[in-house]
């Protein structure tokens, strides 16, 4: 997608949806009436699309601390999500994030979240956004070949081995996502504006530039068991290695939140929507880096770097080695 920050908005939108009268006008917000939508079924459908040029994430690196100073922000690649819509405005699709997290620059944890299910709509006169979403968060082991790798010595184990281990996004560590506050709800809300639980330092605010904003919380939950219990001690210990280098980023009862700055509308390329996922994939593993280019740092709301524990993460590699040594 390229940036059409500042560029003519394209002809063609028309408007009308949703219909005069509905419930799924502001401020009721409410979308019952509409069906939750495979995300991938419709995009035939798609004619226009929001992007996501400025995506301003923001987590909790220690879990209700009472001071809120170990709140965590950090402005993932430009266009890592989008949401795509009819001419009338109703959406069909939503493109979301993905990205890849390096240890040693050897391994990379793939992080990619999957819309399950989406309903809703925009309208590009009022700049107001209204979406429902289903999420699921996929995790996965991939390595460079030309650099070995720090498991080296068991990667053909767990490559070519009887069990199934995270190598892939066939067989990817499954984490559960549900509303804030609300595990019994997996429906979660994208709501027109900015996030007002918490205060955004100046480096994650782009009134100036966005066209629109919008925001969600959702709230993280137990990753999936398998059905193989050596595969889930296996699972788990991924899932540490990853919260030790994000910051807790995906650590069960943690909420995610997501204050998103949108640009211009533009024209949907169909057959680009729907290899995006390989696409952005493909360019992670191979160039270490997005197609759009890279997002910032996670910092602090003063604006000073978080940086992993790294003597931990060391331990807990040597902990994955010996892991799968002792049963293998």
């Amino acid at each position: 997608m390229q940036d059409n920050q500042n560029s003519p908005i394209p002809t063609g939108w028309v408007g009308g949806f949703p219909p005069a009268g509905s419930p799924m006008l502001y401020p009721t917000r409410d979308l019952s009436s509409l069906p939750m939508l495979g995300n991938m079924d419709n995009i035939n459908f798609l004619q226009r699309q929001l992007g996501v040029r400025w995506p301003e994430f923001s987590w909790e690196t220690e879990k209700d601390s009472p001071t809120n100073t170990k709140r965590c922000y950090q402005q993932f690649a430009p266009y890592i999500s989008r949401a795509g819509y009819t001419d009338e405005g109703r959406v069909y699709s939503v493109i979301c994030p993905q990205q890849g997290v390096w240890i040693k620059d050897e391994i990379c944890i793939n992080v990619e979240v999957t819309v399950t299910g989406q309903r809703g709509w925009v309208n590009e006169v009022t700049k107001e956004i209204a979406i429902d979403m289903t999420v699921e968060g996929k995790i996965w082991l991939t390595r460079d070949k030309k650099k070995g790798g720090i498991f080296n010595d068991i990667w053909a184990f767990m490559e070519y081995g009887p069990f199934k281990f995270p190598l892939d996004k066939e067989h990817a560590i499954r984490v559960t996502t549900h509303k804030q506050n609300d595990p019994t709800q997996p429906i979660f809300e994208v709501i027109h504006g900015l996030n007002p639980e918490f205060e955004n330092p100046p480096f994650a605010l782009h009134e100036a530039e966005a066209f629109a904003t919008a925001f969600l919380a959702v709230e993280i939950g137990a990753i999936k068991e398998t059905k193989s219990s050596l595969v889930d001690g296996f699972n788990h210990l991924i899932m540490n290695i990853f919260n030790l280098g994000s910051g807790n980023m995906l650590q069960p009862g943690n909420t995610l939140s997501w204050n998103l700055w949108f640009t211009e509308p533009a024209l949907v390329n169909k057959e680009e929507w729907k290899n995006h996922a390989n696409f952005w994939r493909d360019s992670i593993d191979i160039h270490h880096r997005s197609p759009t280019g890279n997002g910032t740092d996670a910092r602090y709301f003063d604006g000073s770097t978080f940086n992993p524990e790294q003597n931990a993460i060391d331990e807990i590699v040597q902990d994955i080695i010996d892991y799968v040594k002792k049963h293998i």
